[in-house]
């Protein structure tokens, strides 16, 4: 096991999930870019699709069968994390899986093992990235 994996299985899920956050708006704002998206109005638009709680839950359902056991174990931790809030307009397990969600690219970033977190990330939104790409959305 790396020193990189090893640092990573120590973090709790909310540290996880901060960092998934960001690796997460990286892929979000990498994919509007290479799919051509220039118009700057459009980003923030678009990216409502990704980066919602209600978004990032169906993102956990959409993985959960495609992970391995270490993965799903990661994404427990997140899903269960002690958290103090929740956003407005936001379901208490909404936000429980969408910090899952974001626990596991973090511990997959942390791990440097970027490769697997944008597998997931593409199979997690496949229909929005095909319905941005196919000017459906």
């Amino acid at each position: 096991m790396t020193e990189e994996k090893d640092a990573a299985k120590l973090l709790n899920g909310s540290a996880l999930a901060y960092v998934g956050d960001a690796v997460t708006e990286v892929f979000v704002r990498s994919s509007l870019v290479s799919l051509g998206i220039t118009d700057t109005s459009r980003y923030s638009e678009l990216s409502r699709l990704f980066v919602t709680a209600h978004a990032q839950s169906g993102a956990y359902a959409k993985i959960a069968d495609s992970v391995t056991e270490e993965e799903k174990r990661i994404l427990l931790r997140g899903r269960n994390a002690h958290l103090t809030h929740r956003p407005k307009n936001q379901t208490q397990s909404d936000y429980r899986r969408a910090t899952g969600f974001e626990a596991l690219i973090g511990y997959l970033y942390l791990s440097k093992n970027t490769e697997r977190a944008k597998e997931l990330f593409d199979l997690a939104y496949i229909d929005v990235l095909d319905g941005i790409r196919n000017k459906e959305l």
